[in-house]
């Protein structure tokens, strides 16, 4: 018999790094909304890796943190070692990297969902999506409470109808142990929903007492503290932080692999989801790069009140007995006691395709999805469309226009225009190669392309914008300066250039014309910068890099202003592509399929041709100027 509850205004089903940020972000919009998990204990949960960031993810935390979400700040409580990455090549490619107290990141967030106004946890599991005349209605639990409400956000994660698998052991849960979500799959096929079957994995915990470290190379963290939130600074974040470690595989790991390779569920048929390409495990690396004698493996604290060591680079799903054989010839894992056995875990999640750029559901108005429920992978990616999809649920029912960010704005327009426009075949990760206009998407200057959005939209305090105003009067100011700032052929300034190695003045130039020189920076020339003012270190940083790569910079803004041309061409919900004459016939039916909001997001469509893009343009053309 149902029972029917109060009524939300927005209803969050799952509680992990997409959940937690689209709950936040209605309820902190004004919206009374209710999240759902199936364990109050696994919110935030890290099931895998313990870090945060990392390549082009440490963007996708600062683009979050930059309009308004947890994440960043979650991290910056919690973190136990933190690394910038990539820092031998360009600022486009730097990513902040943080190890995280498992447990500690995982309590400090449900400290702050339990203690945010108008919202509630519950713990449950949804079986069913009330929809009428195709628009949701509510949600309905298995013990069949029914609770109404106007929209509803499925963020279930790696949850749908959960299989964990190593060797011949197959366990109907969810990661870590937890019950899977067993009930909703079926409704979602009811309403029409594609859905497929992926599947990811993790390594085995090993006790870290059982662990020769002196046959590993140790990875300490950087003595600069980068916060991943703009709301705080270097000071406030220093620590003490722990230290990761890196050792290899071998040959005997990779016979013992080859020997057991029929044994793998991967290769046995036991695994029918699809994996991921850009984070395979071992046995996959074995198998596919068989000219590579050995792999990396890095050794990575879970938290500080726990032995257990995680050790990435070496996901599987062999049997048990394979596992250990392989670990042991890892040098300084000879003797290593296993805590928690290697898996793969299979799930359901959607086709993408089938979103707007919102993340609402084209055909169910009042339904969104975000995270690895759409096919992505990582926390962070799942962070990143939480916030994005508990803002456009909130303007929805405000009956405002949701916010949509743009390739050429951030990573999440990226991440999220590649999966609603290209779709995926495989759990779809972030990386900086995906984005074009990566030198105008550093994390660097997050705040500055995505702060004012997050104001506008009603996550960032006024003091927060007011902070950003001032930042960016103080940058171009000193940009200005530099600019207009003449230097002479010194003695003091001859010294400065022979001592890093730059060509000598033959006559007068300007600051800025002299840090542009690779060799060069802003801070090295303050010593013949008579007028330069004290700034903060983030102006500085902004300053320099301004300055350093404007020329590329200015291509890339010029490459923007084409690129806006067609995704400001909207094409009406209305349209019949069969009108549209001239268009071959698998555009024809990938545009039918696909509905594009833009001529500049149905250019991107695999199928799609020049040519067809043209002949959509005139047609487009044609029926403005009637």
């Amino acid at each position: 018999m149902s029972y029917t509850y109060e009524e939300y205004d927005i209803v969050v089903i799952g509680a992990g790094h997409a959940g937690c940020e689209a709950a936040l972000a209605a309820a902190r919009l004004g919206f009374r909304t209710l999240i759902f998990t199936v364990s109050i204990d696994s919110i935030a949960m890290m099931p895998c890796n313990p870090n945060i960031g990392g390549s082009s993810k440490g963007h996708l935390v600062k683009e979050v943190d930059a309009l308004g979400g947890e994440m960043g700040k979650n991290i910056d409580k919690t973190f136990i070692q933190s690394k910038m990455l990539n820092m031998s090549k360009g600022p486009a490619v730097h990513s902040l990297r943080a190890q995280a107290d498992k447990k500690d990141y995982s309590n400090t967030m449900r400290q702050v969902l339990e203690n945010t106004d108008n919202l509630v946890l519950k713990q449950g599991e949804v079986a069913e999506i009330l929809v009428k005349n195709s628009k949701v209605t509510g949600v309905r639990t298995v013990s069949d409470a029914i609770y109404p409400c106007k929209a509803v956000i499925m963020c279930t994660g790696t949850y749908l109808q959960a299989r964990c698998i190593y060797g011949d052991v197959s366990n109907y849960t969810g990661p870590n142990g937890l019950a899977a979500a067993n009930h909703l799959t079926n409704c979602l096929i009811g309403l029409g929903i594609d859905v497929r079957r992926f599947k990811t994995g993790t390594p085995a915990r090993v006790d870290k007492r059982t662990i020769d470290f002196s046959k590993m190379q140790e990875q300490k963290g950087d003595e600069r503290i980068v916060p991943f939130s703009f709301t705080n600074t270097e000071e406030e974040l220093q620590r003490e932080q722990v230290s990761c470690w890196l050792t290899y595989t071998n040959e005997k790991t990779h016979k013992i692999i080859m020997e057991n390779i029929d044994r793998s569920p991967l290769y046995s048929g036991n695994i029918k989801g699809t994996g991921p390409r850009y984070c395979p495990s071992i046995e996959d690396k074995v198998v596919r790069f068989a000219d590579k004698d050995r792999h990396q493996v890095f050794l990575e604290p879970e938290g500080n009140d726990t032995n257990e060591m995680y050790i990435g680079g070496m996901s599987s799903s062999l049997p048990e007995d394979v596992q250990y054989a392989m670990y042991h010839t890892v040098p300084g894992l000879e003797n290593a006691s296993i805590v928690r056995n290697a898996y793969a875990i299979e799930y359901d999640c959607i086709n993408p395709v089938q979103l707007k750029a919102s993340l609402e559901f084209k055909d169910i108005e009042g339904f969104f999805c975000a995270g690895q429920a759409n096919g992505s992978s990582g926390y962070e990616e799942a962070a990143a469309q939480g916030i994005i999809a508990g803002i456009n649920a909130a303007r929805k029912l405000s009956g405002k226009e949701p916010v949509i960010l743009d390739r050429s704005q951030a990573y999440i327009g990226v991440l999220i225009d590649d999966l609603i426009t290209k779709g995926t075949n495989e759990p779809y990760r972030m990386m900086t190669s995906r984005a074009e206009y990566r030198l105008l998407l550093r994390q660097d200057n997050a705040d500055l392309r995505l702060t004012e959005i997050g104001y506008e939209v009603g996550l960032i305090s006024k003091e927060r914008y007011e902070a950003l105003r001032e930042k960016k009067k103080m940058i171009y100011g000193e940009i200005e300066r530099l600019n207009k700032t003449t230097i002479g052929a010194t003695q003091a300034v001859q010294k400065l250039l022979e001592e890093n190695g730059s060509t000598l003045l033959q006559s007068g130039t300007t600051l800025a014309e002299l840090l542009k020189r690779p060799e060069l920076s802003y801070d090295k020339l303050e010593e013949i910068d008579t007028e330069r003012k004290e700034l903060p270190e983030a102006v500085c940083e902004q300053v320099n890099i301004n300055l350093k790569y404007e020329g590329y910079i200015k291509r890339q803004e010029r490459q923007v202003i084409q690129f806006k041309k067609l995704e400001n061409k909207k094409i009406p919900e209305s349209i019949d592509y069969n009108d549209v004459y001239s268009l071959r016939k698998e555009a024809l039916q990938k545009l039918i399929e696909y509905r594009p909001s833009s001529v500049g997001q149905a250019s991107r469509i695999s199928g799609v041709s020049p040519a067809d893009i043209s002949v959509l343009l005139i047609y487009l053309e044609k029926k403005d100027s009637k």
